[in-house]
């Protein structure tokens, strides 16, 4: 799986039944008042965007400084890399206060070190937060779990080594983060990233999300981040390569 997503939505009602009805998107208007309402200090603008318009399957995991937006009557949806919180209870109060009484729904998950994290608040009061992971284990767990949850906790899929891979102890957690992460996408989203969509699904590409460069005044430009990940690759050992088996087992290899 090689699923990225940072999603906050806003919602009067069911973020599903909102979709299943396929709305009018509201254009790029609403969608930049979006961000300057939950941003105010912020700097919002179109410059170097690519592309300014997508749809909204292809925008959860925007580049860095990116935000897009998906506006309906009833919903918004805002995708942001900085919406991946570990800690997703952290949520900035001033995001929480925007949504002046409807719910509000984030979702979060990284392929790369099998992550998921999401949570939900009504009437301003936080019902649910989960954030787990591999490495880190359950870093949150806030709240009863929700239905769909109820057979991951159970080992329903179990979470499997892929074969050949150098660590084959076993898996730390009942469940595969990102399996669970995709079912809480179609639970509470109403459509998947990956694997096979169910006949209900919501098929997310026929929503548009709009663009923008979207510049934190206190936070680190992108010339220190930059910095910040060369340090960091000076840092690293050389790579390794691997090989996929016709067993579907991988093998270390040397390139030339």
């Amino acid at each position: 799986m090689g699923a990225k997503a940072g999603i906050l939505a806003y919602a009067s009602g069911s973020v599903v039944e909102v979709l299943r009805s396929r709305p009018t998107e509201a254009g790029s208007e609403a969608a930049e008042s979006v961000l300057r309402t939950l941003h105010p200090d912020w700097s919002v603008s179109n410059e170097g965007v690519s592309p300014l318009v997508s749809d909204l399957g292809e925008a959860v995991y925007p580049p860095e400084d990116t935000a897009y937006v998906s506006s309906f009557p009833g919903l918004e949806i805002v995708c942001d890399q900085r919406l991946m919180l570990d800690y997703p209870s952290r949520l900035p109060q001033r995001l929480l206060e925007a949504a002046n009484g409807r719910a509000v729904i984030l979702h979060a998950m990284h392929s790369v070190v099998d992550w998921l994290a999401f949570a939900i608040w009504i009437d301003g009061e936080l019902v649910r937060s989960l954030s787990v992971s591999p490495d880190g284990g359950i870093q949150e767990n806030i709240g009863e779990p929700l239905s769909f949850e109820a057979p991951f906790w159970g080992g329903e899929p179990p979470a499997e080594r892929t074969p050949g891979w150098p660590n084959q102890d076993p898996y730390p957690l009942p469940f595969h983060p990102l399996e669970l992460g995709e079912e809480t996408l179609r639970s509470l989203f109403g459509f998947v990233l990956e694997g096979i969509p169910d006949p209900e699904d919501v098929d997310a590409s026929e929503f548009l999300a709009h663009g923008f460069r979207l510049l934190d005044p206190d936070g680190p430009t992108p010339e220190q981040r930059q910095a910040e990940r060369d340090a960091l690759i000076a840092q690293m050992g050389p790579p390794r390569f691997f090989r996929m088996q016709p067993d579907g087992s991988m093998l270390e290899v040397d390139l030339p």
